[in-house]
């Protein structure tokens, strides 16, 4: 085994485990061979950028062979740093980096070592932690069956629930998110009580505002719900009544462009106001930016029905985040935070504001934003990001925690799931680890069923993507697997975030076939799974705030548990073809198994491809 002078997650080295909070006071250790003749080590801290600061650590200790060398240091304002370690010897300066196995290793250049640091009063809303959420895409949810008035007339609707999903291109050739199937708003506030034995206890709902698409991120009118999803007092009913049932309410922020064909832009001329594309006097022109009015504006990611907003505008800032703006308005109609679509192409500077905005109007609002990367270290707009300081966001979409645990479901490769958990863990501040959106499929994926089931869609086209479907065989291995990834998704630091119909669980490659309407009439064979994970979650708290501990991750099989002060839950995962005999180590003999796990001669039998659950509460060995 190679020598490791300093390992970031081994408390003998570092002293506080991951990020860590300004000001606070961290020991750092290295461990070096006595016969190098070490005269003196530095701790060489520098700001994302910014220059080295040398720290010189103090001889500590010698066992004869290795000695240790520390320092306790404080990185006194929030942001991210990097570090790594130099050392003098007789020969002249070494370093110590980090290699490809996480450990540190002598060597002239290399990776350094990075440092989230939040402000000491961040804080994520408490209401959240240890829930279950649950996304619903409006209109494919549930139809109530009632009326709607002032529907605009050119919409495409579906004569039955049953119907498929529209995906032919138009005689242009270009494809419209253009049929709608009436899911409602009321359809949710009628399926409450399903969702709540479901054990949910939050709802991300994507976007709802009038649009003129069925996804509604194409938005007309930020103030006014859309008329086939209801009316805005049947938004507030919804609200209540989920409030009711122990059910919180997110929405979909879509701040970074609107509709062409909205109030805003108006460039269909549906609307009766003067859009930025009517008029270059309209007061909604400087929330765009034209290359030449009106034919060539910047519009997101090129699509011309998607024109930008300039979220640096003072007035569209005050529209968005105002006290009258459309975050408080709709927080203060029932909603309990929001969800920022593409946070990446927001400036800190209005994230900022909708989170003050945000905070001010309910101070255990949740905001969370769809960063797809390493939310810690994202570099975006030019800039690295601030977003898990304490100033911007409460929580991020967990897409690395989803690539993990995938991977982990196809290939068994138990050290590289692992290692990308232990990556986000360490990065991320604890506070944003415990409301942490974790979702094994979106809206923007392929159905996770269909993933696990091994059906790709990478480079097919819509065509063959309508007919791929799972044979009975593919089916049966997509659930064993999927029920593995459930018990994951439900015990891994964050929220669990199930997306409608993953209880069926529905198939289907990209959009739109990702988003067909929820079937209720089918046996909703994962329902009973996602409930008991829920129960499990209720009943231990260290699934809700538990700090993460990493057991064993080799041979097909990871072991983790959970812990704070009076509770513990281990999870042992098996992805091999095979059943086998997990040995609980000294220290966990003490659990007893949930779910009918049994723990006999201190092993756990775990059949293949399945996952098992043990606990123990009050901190004494004895379960309570």
């Amino acid at each position: 085994m190679a020598f490791v002078a300093y390992n970031s997650r081994d408390l003998r080295h570092k002293s506080v485990f991951g990020s860590s909070a300004s000001g606070e006071k961290i020991w750092f250790c290295v461990l070096m061979p006595r016969d190098m003749g070490v005269s003196a080590v530095y701790l060489v801290t520098s700001k994302d950028g910014g220059e080295n600061n040398w720290i010189r650590l103090d001889w500590k200790s010698t066992d004869g062979i290795t000695e240790w060398w520390g320092v306790e240091y404080s990185f006194d304002e929030s942001g991210l740093f990097f570090y790594h370690f130099e050392f003098d010897a007789p020969y002249g300066r070494g370093k110590i980096f980090l290699n490809s196995a996480g450990m540190g290793e002598f060597s002239d250049s290399g990776r350094r070592w990075q440092q989230t640091v939040y402000s000491p009063d961040f804080k994520t809303p408490d209401k959240f932690k240890g829930g279950v959420m649950y996304q619903i895409f409006p209109d494919r949810f549930y139809y109530s069956g009632k009326s709607k008035k002032n529907v605009p007339s050119d919409r495409k609707i579906h004569k039955s629930w049953s119907d498929g999903v529209k995906w032919r291109c138009g005689s242009d050739g270009k494809y419209r998110n253009d049929d709608y199937f009436c899911g409602d708003l009321n359809g949710i506030k009628e399926k409450l009580d399903y969702l709540k034995d479901m054990g949910v206890t939050c709802l991300y709902l994507n976007p709802i505002f009038e649009a003129h698409s069925n996804h509604r991120y194409n938005t007309a009118d930020y103030m006014k719900i859309d008329p086939l999803l209801g009316t805005n007092p049947d938004f507030v009913s919804l609200c209540k009544d989920a409030e009711k049932h122990g059910i919180s309410i997110i929405l979909d922020g879509v701040f970074s462009h609107t509709g062409d064909d909205s109030i805003y832009f108006n460039k269909e001329n549906r609307y009766d106001s003067v859009g930025a594309y009517n008029s270059q006097s309209s007061v909604y022109y400087p929330w765009y930016t034209f290359e030449h009015w009106n034919d060539k504006y910047k519009s997101w990611w090129g699509f011309t029905t998607l024109p930008e907003t300039n979220e640096t505008d003072e007035n569209y800032c005050e529209f968005i985040t105002g006290k009258n703006g459309v975050v408080r308005n709709w927080l203060r109609a029932g909603a309990s935070g929001f969800r920022l679509d593409v946070a990446d192409e927001l400036p800190d500077s209005f994230i900022e504001k909708i989170r003050s905005a945000l905070k001010a109007e309910k101070p255990d609002a949740l905001l969370i934003g769809e960063v797809w990367e390493d939310a810690s270290n994202k570099f975006s707009m030019g800039t690295r990001r601030r977003y898990l300081a304490g100033n911007e966001l409460d929580s991020v979409m967990n897409y690395p925690f989803r690539d993990a645990v995938i991977s982990f479901m196809l290939d068994s490769i138990a050290e590289n799931f692992n290692e990308k958990i232990l990556t986000v863990v360490e990065n991320y501040p604890p506070q944003t680890l415990d409301v942490l959106m974790n979702s094994l499929g979106t809206h923007d994926t392929e159905r996770i069923f269909s993933v696990l089931g091994g059906i790709n869609a990478e480079n097919r086209d819509r065509e063959w993507q309508s007919t791929a479907c799972l044979d009975e065989k593919q089916r049966e291995s997509a659930l064993r697997k999927l029920k593995c990834a459930a018990v994951l998704q439900f015990t891994l630091p964050g929220i669990p975030c199930v997306y409608y119909g993953d209880e069926i669980p529905l198939e289907g490659c990209k959009d739109p076939f990702n988003r067909a309407p929820f079937k209720w009439n089918e046996n909703k064979l994962l329902y009973n799974t996602y409930k008991e994970l829920a129960k499990i979650r209720r009943e231990h708290e260290s699934l809700a705030r538990g700090k993460f501990v990493s057991i064993s991750a080799m041979l097909g099989c990871v072991a983790y548990a959970r812990e704070c002060e009076n509770d513990s839950v281990m999870v042992i995962c098996n992805m091999n073809p095979h059943d086998i005999n997990y040995y609980l180590p000294p220290e966990r003999q003490s659990y007893t198994g949930l779910s009918g796990a049994e723990i006999i001669n201190n092993s756990v039998a775990v059949r293949a491809e399945s996952a098992v659950i043990l606990s123990r509460k009050s901190g004494n060995g004895k379960k309570t």
